[in-house]
């Protein structure tokens, strides 16, 4: 089974340790998607009300999340 298949079933589980671990992964997984297709809207010269439509969230919230050069491998903690 996949990695990804593995975390969706994971995310499943009546056990509580198990879903929750996988519920953690997949936020961090989707945190960095996320992060990585912004630096690619930007890159391609999207404004950020572009970006924020398609998230579904205001463009202050994006701009505030995003702009001033936190990357995805500089936001990483």
């Amino acid at each position: 089974m996949s990695d990804t298949a593995q975390l969706a079933s994971d995310a499943g589980s009546r056990d509580p340790a198990v879903g929750l671990r996988a519920v953690r992964a997949l936020r961090l997984l989707v945190e960095r998607l996320e992060a990585l297709q912004v630096d690619n809207a930007r890159t391609a010269g999207w404004s950020w009300q572009d970006i924020a439509l398609l998230l579904g969230v205001s463009r202050q919230a994006v701009h505030k999340k995003y702009a001033g050069g936190r990357g995805l491998l500089r936001r990483e903690k």
